[in-house]
């Protein structure tokens, strides 16, 4: 058959377009004939998946998501692909993987802690914010799409509550992860480098934090809790991986709870396999994420995981694995329609809204960085992320695919 995968950004790195490569080669050795519509790509995934580009006149981020979806509206007419598979935000497709949740629960609960106070004064992004919620609803409007592929429950609730997106029509499919590029077995050779690299003891416990949106992902609420469990934890080490372009804020605020040297903010890595191998817990305190793939990750690598009900990968955790924590000043995630108080700016810190969930991390930290109790999770860590390979994720969406399919034949 003839199958475009459809997203306005190609490349080597971000969750979709991870999940956008390898879902292409996948279809391409089953013998499909598979084009990635995009407004700008890389290294093709695989030899036989070819590029159609969409690259209309466009200036700034919100006329260029419009055009986009425009132009892509215009090739599923004139192409006559078997099927499309949408991976983004627009509004032509058979199906649509919704990787990226509800952009209006994303602004709820995360998009003032991801901005400086001036940026939001300044209304910098509101009208991208406004096409995305525009698009979106076109996305998900009746009789757009065969079939809506979610990669969590939290997500397809929120789809339902926002959309009124048809339960029948909604296919959970998780996440899934390379069990060979994040195992344990890294911890012996690249893991111990990493430690060596940057400085850590073997007596030193590491609480690792990976992920670029430092505010989204609730960094200065973890660097609260930190500090009152590093005031009587001396052996405890917090690194911080991924980039922000306000990193030099959470640095200040790290100085600000005499921290030191406790936490350095290493930059982003490309080899984050290296980074989980080091660690000894993993700790994401997300304000919002549809499913942290970085939580899956962890899990393969060993390590036991602190997250929070504000991403849709604490649906798979159970009490041996780590801990779900109420997520950072964010409503609770079961209901999906919360809202935030309309015009409320605080700033990107840690604050009184966040109190609740910096007590519960503080206390999470002191009972998941005891050795004994990190040694005897490991196994059942490993066994969890077992359960999710890529190839099952790949393998389901495949099947979906193909029922989608054979309804557009019909």
């Amino acid at each position: 058959m003839r199958i475009a995968l459809i997203h306005l950004r190609h490349a080597e790195v971000g969750g979709t377009e991870r999940f956008m490569n390898r879902m292409a080669a996948h279809l391409a050795e089953l013998g499909h004939d598979v084009s990635i519509v995009c407004r700008r790509h890389g290294a093709a995934p695989h030899p036989r998946v070819r590029f159609v580009v969409l690259h209309g006149l466009a200036i700034g981020g919100a006329w260029r998501a419009w055009r986009f979806a425009q132009d892509v509206e215009a090739h599923v007419r004139e192409a006559h692909d078997d099927l499309t598979f949408a991976l983004g935000k627009t509004w032509t497709h058979d199906v649509i993987r919704s990787g990226g949740g509800c952009h209006q629960t994303y602004l709820d609960n995360a998009d003032r802690h991801a901005r400086g106070a001036w940026e939001r004064a300044a209304g910098w992004g509101a009208l991208k914010n406004r096409v995305a919620l525009d698009i979106e609803a076109r996305a998900y409007a009746p009789g757009a799409a065969r079939r809506v592929i979610v990669n969590s429950d939290m997500v397809r609730r929120d789809l339902m509550a926002r959309h009124g997106v048809p339960e029948s029509l909604i296919e959970l499919i998780y996440n899934g992860v390379d069990l060979e590029r994040f195992h344990p077995r890294h911890r012996a050779e690249s893991g111990a480098a990493w430690r060596l690299r940057n400085g850590y003891g073997s007596r030193e416990t590491v609480v690792l934090f990976l992920g670029s949106g430092f505010g989204r992902k609730g960094l200065a609420p973890l660097l609260a809790a930190f500090a009152r469990v590093a005031a009587r934890r001396p052996e405890l080490r917090l690194a911080v991986v991924g980039r922000d372009g306000a990193q030099a804020r959470y640095e200040s605020l790290a100085a600000g709870l005499s921290l030191g040297d406790r936490v350095r903010f290493l930059g982003e890595s490309r080899a984050p396999e290296e980074c989980y191998a080091g660690a000894d817990l993993y700790a994401l305190p997300t304000r919002y994420d549809p499913f942290a793939h970085t939580v899956l990750e962890a899990l393969a690598s060993g390590l036991p995981v602190l997250t929070t009900d504000g991403t849709g990968a604490s649906e798979l955790l159970g009490p041996e694995h780590g801990e779900v924590l109420p997520a950072p000043g964010v409503p609770s995630t079961t209901d999906a329609t919360a809202r935030r108080a309309p015009g409320d700016a605080r700033d990107a810190g840690a604050t009184s809204g966040d109190e609740a969930s910096v007590e519960a991390f503080a206390a999470a930290l002191e009972r998941w960085t005891d050795r004994d109790r990190l040694a005897a999770a490991a196994p059942a860590v490993r066994g969890l992320a077992e359960q999710y390979p890529f190839e099952k994720t790949l393998s389901l969406t495949t099947k979906v695919l193909m029922n989608a399919a054979a309804e557009v034949a019909r």
